[in-house]
Order: structure tokens, then C-alpha cells, then sequence
């Protein structure tokens, strides 16, 4: 778990870098294909949106949302991913939302600075800072 720091055009910045952002999506798609065939199943997607505990509380509160309603949007999720409708996600599937939701994600973010807590230091938005850091030092040890 750390700390960053962190506004719209950081995130922006990676998905502009293709190769550094092809590189990190493609390493979370490959974190996720539990069973290595190339795609991703609804029960390998679900699996990994469980992790992100959402359903679990609500502002610390315990909340306990109705299992029909928690499957309804796992589904829903798994839509916009498979664009294609074949009842997987492929890779370039995978990396098209992801570019989407990061886009998202930089849009509201803003022009503002903003201090996040990334408990994942392998995350989207990790390697969004870790990019613009090593931007910033420029080259080094070429010599």
C-alpha cells in the first residue's frame, strides 16, 4: 500500500504511452486468466471484481446487497468488456475498456492534484505515476 499523488493528465499520459500502458494492461490480463487460455471467462472477471470488495459496506457501515442484484452487475460489467459478444473477453477487449475506464478516471480527476492511497502497487494507476516519475528524472546512466 502506498501513497501518490496524482491528477488527470498523469493518467492521461500513460494511456498516450502505448507501450507502457499495452505492457501494464497485459500484465493485469494475464494476472486475471487464472486458467492461461488467452481470454477471460465471467467467473475469472467476477472473481477479480470480488476482490475490490465492493458490495461489503457502505461509508463502514456492513451493508448486505441481495445476491440477484450483485450478479446483475457483475453481468453488466462483463458486457461492457465483451464487446464482441462471444462470452469472453480477449485481450485487446480487456485493453479497450481499461483505455476507457483510465480516460474515465482522468476526466475526473481534473487539472487538481490529488493525494489517493493504491493499496496494489502492480495497479493501473501506480504504473501512471511510476511513468511520469521516471519522465521526470529523466535519462539516467547513459554515460
Amino acid at each position: 500500500m502506498g501513497v501518490v499523488i496524482l491528477d488527470g493528465s498523469t493518467v492521461r499520459s500513460f494511456v498516450a504511452d502505448e507501450a507502457a500502458f499495452a505492457r501494464g494492461v497485459d500484465e493485469r490480463f494475464a494476472a486475471l486468466d487464472l486458467n492461461g487460455d488467452g481470454v477471460l471467462s465471467r467467473a475469472e472477471l467476477r472473481r477479480a471484481l470480488e476482490t475490490f470488495r465492493l458490495f461489503e459496506s457502505h461509508f463502514g457501515a456492513d451493508v448486505i446487497t441481495p445476491p440477484a442484484e450483485v450478479s446483475a452487475l457483475y453481468d453488466s460489467i462483463f458486457e461492457q468488456f465483451d464487446t464482441d459478444h462471444s462470452g469472453s473477453i480477449d485481450r485487446n477487449e480487456f485493453r479497450e475498456e481499461m483505455k476507457r475506464i483510465m480516460l474515465a478516471i482522468a476526466d475526473g480527476l481534473g487539472s487538481s492534484p490529488v493525494q489517493m492511497v493504491v493499496e496494489d502497487q502492480d495497479s493501473l494507476l501506480q504504473k501512471a505515476v511510476d511513468l511520469e516519475a521516471e519522465k521526470l528524472a529523466g535519462p539516467t546512466g547513459s554515460g
